[in-house]
């Protein structure tokens, strides 16, 4: 049974935003947490990505905000550059109502001087990672003191990453009076210390494994006694993902994997921890253009992206943890699609599924593994590619300019540009495959905002 937003004490204006976005009835998260947030009180929240937890804290973040009162009134931490960057994007669409909300994200991997300059300028919102926050704190280029909202996002995340003692540093220049608001996906020992410390006689919100389970996703497990890389091939050419997540247990095991599906001709972007940025940012736009179709990650470097469109999520082995194995599989079968989660298994890998079933009460039964056509894997090449562009938002460029740089000869129509991807210093755009010499060689030779600009494929 589903429960209507419009059962929550808030503003008709901002229902209708919700309903605009596309938010008819809460999640599970959301159900059980805003009653108790909207209230003022703490929340403490187990909640994995894709459950609806950043709309959770975002209504309650947004209500609690004074617009003419320009200064820092929400901050919300998160443990990576990119799950801050969707947080923010996310809180400025719900945020349509009351409008003018202004919200930045202060993270590391980017230039601290542009930061400055716009902290300058005044915000009511930061997201940001404890680090980066922690340095502008440090340069006294940012003030937290009128902060009457907290939220701790992937708060178990930023912990294995080791930002404890930023977190309570920066919690302790905040206001005592302050309503906090923790999210994690797991809750160890480390989280109830955390929670003790931040947190004032919160609501506990647990959402039950069963309750996080996807009911339209399906399953699969094979075995595979020997080469474990042939058997992923042969699942990749049997289901033709369109985009396909592929979790290993260690980078090693990323990097390995990623330079043997390229000698059978197969492209995967790779990604972990051990990336500068840069790197990072170009894999996930690509694979989010769609001129990527596989992505081989870790679960830490994995944790944060809110990537709604995976069709299938397959294990490479798998992890120790049972909830992580959920959390991986819960990747797919988003926004009312039908999703696939196939596990490749080693047989001495089996008592894990048995644990799996009992766990979940699941009825996972190991198969054979199926067997390789070389002719499958030639239709793995994404439809699409991508183009940097070495301009963005510091040089005021929008992707009304991008489209409209592409589109001014008539040899690209509009329907043909994929999705547009506008960053501070740097844009991307996608374009069918057949397109991108055309585009790259019309955006050389036609200025943006009356400026040569540099782009190139990646």
């Amino acid at each position: 049974m589903t429960t209507p937003f419009s059962q929550l004490k808030i503003d008709p204006q901002q229902l209708e935003v919700l309903d605009s976005l596309g938010f008819k009835s809460m999640t599970d998260i959301q159900a059980a947490s805003l009653p108790n947030s909207l209230a003022g009180k703490d929340v403490l929240a187990q909640a994995p990505t894709g459950s609806g937890k950043t709309v959770a804290f975002s209504l309650p973040l947004i209500n609690n905000l004074n617009p003419r009162w320009f200064a820092i009134q929400g901050l919300v931490l998160c443990p990576t550059r990119e799950l801050a960057n969707q947080v923010a994007e996310e809180i400025r669409r719900v945020a349509r109502y009351p409008g003018n909300i202004k919200v930045l994200t202060l993270c590391g991997g980017q230039p601290i001087g542009p930061q400055i300059n716009s902290l300058e300028h005044g915000a009511h919102i930061i997201v940001g990672t404890p680090g980066r926050i922690s340095d502008h704190i440090r340069k006294g280029t940012l003030d937290i003191t009128t902060v009457n909202t907290l939220v701790l996002d992937e708060a178990d995340r930023m912990l294995d990453m080791g930002f404890k003692d930023d977190i309570l540093a920066i919690v302790g220049l905040t206001p005592k009076t302050r309503q906090s608001l923790l999210f994690s996906a797991t809750f160890p020992k480390d989280i109830e210390r955390i929670a003790a410390d931040v947190l004032v006689t919160p609501i506990s919100v647990k959402i039950a494994a069963s309750e996080q389970a996807h009911i339209d996703i399906s399953q699969q497990v094979f075995i595979s006694d020997d080469d474990h890389t042939e058997t992923l091939l042969a699942v990749l050419g049997q289901h033709q993902p369109d985009a396909g997540l592929i979790f290993c247990n260690t980078r090693e095991q990323c990097n390995e994997l990623g330079k043997a599906l390229k000698q059978f001709g197969v492209s995967a972007g790779v990604l972990h921890g051990d990336m500068d940025q840069r790197e990072r940012n170009q894999i996930l736009v690509r694979f989010t253009n769609g001129s990527l179709r596989l992505l081989i990650a870790t679960d830490v470097a994995a944790r944060g992206l809110d990537i709604d469109s995976v069709d299938l999520v397959i294990n490479f082995g798998l992890p120790r943890d049972l909830a992580v194995f959920m959390h991986r599989c819960g990747r797919t079968g988003r926004a009312g699609r039908q999703g696939l989660a196939i596990s490749i298994i080693s047989p001495k890998e089996t008592h894990k599924i048995a644990r799996i079933n009992e766990q979940y009460n699941s009825d996972l039964t190991p198969q054979p593994a199926p067997s390789l056509d070389h002719s499958h894997l030639s239709n793995l090449r994404p439809n699409m590619a991508t183009i940097e562009i070495a301009s963005g938002k510091k040089h005021k460029i929008r992707p009304g300019d991008i489209v409209g740089a592409l589109t001014a000869d008539k040899q690209i129509s509009g329907s043909d540009i994929g999705n547009i991807s506008v960053q501070d210093f740097v844009s991307y755009v996608a374009l069918p495959r057949k397109m991108v010499d055309l585009g790259l060689d019309i955006l050389r030779h036609r200025p943006l905002k009356g400026k040569n600009i540099r782009a190139r494929k990646i």
